[in-house]
């Protein structure tokens, strides 16, 4: 009689292991976000936000980020026949990924169709998209942000903004003459000065007349520029009048490529899908946008938009954590019982969900405060809450993705699960557009040269004064130390993570989940705050808040 050896096959079932999250509605299934949207002023997006959120969401859009991430871009200088490309090449998922978000709009809606909302739809879209994927979005921001600052010369804007806001995707490498459709960059650091960019040795040399708009030729180096295969870069450079501001395209009227010259990409830990560069500028043509020798003042509108994408992009990350982590443990038992439902667990994602929520609500208010900048109130909350968000929400995302990949254990650290991207991607924000300190400089700034912005960033979150006995104190001794500022610079984080927990405790209170709100003031407002995730109190209600973040797949 034949031995029956099918035993040697039948090792063991696959039990116990959740879904793939995948094939769900990234926006209906985001109650905070819907929320917020509403509040904030852009109801009227609500449909255009779940169509976007049900893309997001599908399996085939999933597998786009990690392809874009699984192949890097790769360089060349030279084509074969010698002559110089300096050409970024990309996988083709890499170009979808900016092929939707250009059609829908993230670079350019807020500036075609301002209006009520316009900036709290377009942020919630972007908070969307870059769950996907976050590295392509650096090239969107970048575009988005600079017009701001190319306005400041309406001779140029009048030729460059009706293709910046076209809302399509053109990758060839070809002169902007040539394109519909353009995206814009910026090139501003140098290797010896970093972050102080008046060190800047860039020099510009008129070629004719002297002064805005007019045409420079640039000599001297970047160290660190995003996405080089933008069409034209805002570039800072020094004139015999001080650091000044320049639209540098990558080809010349005449269709001859301008001497900017990639010398290589740079090897990041993370950001994987977008190419980062270092370049030689050997007379590359220009022009000068807005008042010689300030410089920073003009590019200084573009770095605002930048750093409050760096808000929108690290809450983003974080959801998309909070996301992985509920799903896992909502679908997944140890020791008896569903993670999701022991009280460890519990105290852990409820944590991570209320940091989330407070970000998220922090960064859409910003974004209704840039909509409504003909209000002194809003022009000065904004002035004061985006490097404050910046450094806060920022900084926050590194231990908020650790804490979510160990949430899902082992698995959460393989390479087949977002997590590892997550995890990577979630210091940028915080080290790009200005390092934390860096934010904290600026926002001493901005209370000596306007203190009404201090002002107007109290009288706002005083409007939940009376809610919380927590946030009553919180509130009253914040108010009392900022009184001296002698040292506010050696002071400066302390006090300006005193500042973000302020307005995030002050919008969950008067906006958001009241078991958000009580569980945030009741962890964060108190002398034993800020340590690991997983320290919530007694007496708060934790599964209330896993419930409303835990996404549901069919």
């Amino acid at each position: 009689m034949p031995k029956d050896d099918r035993y040697l096959s039948a090792t063991h079932e696959v039990t116990n292991q959740p879904k793939a999250l995948q094939d769900y509605n990234l926006y209906e299934q985001d109650t905070a976000l819907r929320e917020a949207v509403l509040r904030e002023g852009a109801g009227h997006a609500h449909e255009d936000l779940s169509q976007f959120g049900a893309w997001a969401g599908k399996a085939e859009t999933i597998d786009l980020g990690n392809q874009a991430n699984a192949h890097k871009p790769t360089f060349k200088t030279h084509d074969r026949y010698g002559h110089r490309v300096d050409e970024v090449s990309f996988h083709p998922a890499y170009h979808e990924l900016m092929r939707v978000a250009l059609e829908n709009g993230l670079h350019s809606s807020p500036w075609s169709n301002p209006g009520q909302g316009a900036h709290v739809a377009r942020a919630a879209k972007y908070y969307l998209h870059s769950q996907v994927e976050a590295a392509h979005c650096c090239p969107i921001t970048m575009t988005f942000a600079a017009i701001p600052s190319i306005r400041n010369q309406p001779d140029l804007a009048k030729v460059w903004e009706q293709k910046i806001l076209t809302n399509e995707y053109d990758a060839r490498n070809l002169p902007d003459t040539d394109k519909r459709s353009v995206t814009i960059g910026m090139a501003m650091t140098e290797k010896q000065g970093g972050s102080d960019v008046r060190a800047n040795t860039t020099r510009a040399y008129a070629t004719g007349q002297e002064g805005p708009g007019q045409p420079y030729e640039l000599v001297g180096h970047k160290w660190f520029v995003s996405a080089p295969m933008c069409d034209a870069f805002l570039v800072l450079a020094q004139t015999a009048s001080g650091l000044s501001c320049f639209l540098m395209p990558r080809w010349r009227p005449d269709g001859s490529k301008n001497p900017w010259q990639v010398q290589q990409l740079k090897n990041k830990m993370g950001n994987v899908a977008n190419a980062s560069s270092e370049v030689e500028i050997r007379g590359a043509l220009a022009w000068m946008v807005g008042e010689e020798g300030r410089g920073v003042r003009t590019i200084i509108d573009m770095v605002a938009m930048t750093r409050f994408d760096c808000m929108i992009g690290s809450s983003a990350g974080m959801r998309q954590a909070v996301a992985q982590a509920t799903h896992h443990c909502h679908n997944r038992s140890a020791f008896g019982a569903r993670l999701s439902d022991q009280p460890l667990m519990q105290n852990v994602l409820a944590d991570l969900v209320i940091e989330n929520e407070a970000a998220l609500a922090y960064t859409l208010r910003v974004a209704r405060a840039m909509d409504n900048q003909n209000n002194e109130h809003e022009r000065l909350l904004a002035r004061l809450a985006t490097p404050v968000g910046k450094y806060w929400i920022c900084k926050r995302t590194p231990n908020h993705a650790y804490e979510a990949m160990e949430c899902i254990g082992g698995s959460g650290v393989m390479e087949d699960c977002i997590m590892p991207r997550l995890f990577r991607e979630s210091p940028v924000n915080a080290i790009w557009e200005g390092s934390g300190n860096v934010q904290c400089l600026d926002t001493l700034r901005a209370i000596h040269k306007e203190p009404e912005t201090l002002d107007a960033f109290f009288k706002e979150a005083a409007e939940a004064r009376g809610s919380d006995r927590h946030f009553d104190q919180f509130l009253a001794q914040l108010q009392t130390d900022f009184a001296d500022l002698s040292d506010f610079q050696y002071r400066a984080r302390n006090l300006v993570d005193r500042l973000a927990l302020a307005m995030q405790g002050s919008l969950l209170l008067r906006f958001g989940d009241r078991h958000v709100a009580d569980a945030f003031c009741a962890s964060r407002l108190q002398a034993s705050g800020g340590m690991n995730y997983g320290n919530l109190p007694s007496g708060t209600n934790p599964a209330a808040i896993i419930k409303r973040a835990t996404p549901v797949v069919g």
